[in-house]
């Protein structure tokens, strides 16, 4: 009976297991096709500012701005490193953290700007300088966050604390391939503009010339803010995205793996149970018998 009691025991701690793993299933599910509609809608406008930022860049020469000249002052490499602030992600999160550390031995002095609980907590006890930390208590990425980052590393790189600055985040190719990447923020590049352009399907844009209102420079400085934070908030959402879509193939597998205990449970439970009957049906034919010989 007290192995009975055990298994039964074991059975409803894995069925409240699985009553959980489900759950994170169907609300990763929800964010996700919610994240990407949100995603699908801002984009048009980020992309028509990434189009007009080439074509002032690609007649840059009269364009005097720090944002796309190296900081010479600083031998400093920002990283911006997006985790999630959950665990239960499979791999996620170790993939990204696995590819930062590459990064950090092959460039000269790296910064650590994070966002995210559990990038933090890795690179607390690490070597590597960390800057700022910004959390977001899981939220669905929004403008207003990447305006917050946006605030503080954009001044450090202006006043020459940083020489570059980059991204590193999880992309996701397709629902079953996620893979870390890393894009440079700063210093602006119009080559790496066009590549983007050409990556996101737009047609090669061709440099012309453009007459700015009220002038090159008020247009520029006017739209490298926005472009940036169009640039970090694609990378939140991209990863924001594989985040949920890394939860919901976790919490897929763990489901599967649950309903296989619970099945393997049952049936020791059912044998146990019926090796029981079988032996109290054993002890009262023994003991009729024996009081019939009586």
């Amino acid at each position: 009976m007290a192995n009975l009691r055990d298994v039964r025991l074991r059975m409803r701690a894995i069925e409240q297991t699985l009553q959980v793993t489900k759950a994170m299933n169907l609300i990763s599910t929800a964010k996700l096709r919610k994240v990407r509609k949100m995603l699908a809608d801002t984009m048009f406008y980020y992309q028509r500012i990434k189009k007009t930022m080439f074509d002032i860049l690609s007649d840059a020469g009269d364009v005097q701005s720090d944002y796309f000249r190296d900081r010479v002052r600083s031998n400093n490499t920002a990283i911006i490193v997006v985790t999630s602030d959950k665990g239960l992600a499979g791999g996620y999160n170790a993939n990204i953290i696995k590819y930062v550390n590459e990064l950090c031995e092959k460039v000269k002095n790296p910064v650590l700007i994070l966002i995210g609980n559990v990038g933090y907590r890795h690179f607390i006890h690490s070597p590597f300088v960390i800057m700022e930390n910004f959390t977001f208590h899981s939220q669905i990425p929004t403008p207003e966050h990447a305006k917050t980052i946006n605030k503080f590393f954009i001044p450090q790189y202006l006043s020459g604390t940083f020489r570059e600055v980059h991204i590193v985040y999880t992309h996701m190719y397709s629902t079953v391939k996620m893979l870390p990447v890393c894009r440079q923020v700063l210093p602006l590049s119009t080559e790496k503009i066009q590549e983007e352009l050409m990556s996101d399907g737009a047609i090669e844009r061709v440099k012309l010339s453009f007459d700015f209102l009220p002038s090159r420079d008020e247009v520029f400085y006017s739209l490298v803010p926005l472009y940036l934070r169009g640039v970090i908030y694609s990378a939140l959402v991209e990863a924001y995205a594989s985040e949920q879509s890394a939860r919901m193939a976790a919490m897929d597998e763990a489901s599967k793996s649950a309903e296989e205990m619970l099945s393997s449970l049952k049936i020791s439970y059912n044998r146990s149970r019926q090796a029981g009957i079988t032996q109290e049906i054993t002890e009262i034919v023994s003991g009729t018998e024996s009081l019939a010989e009586r």
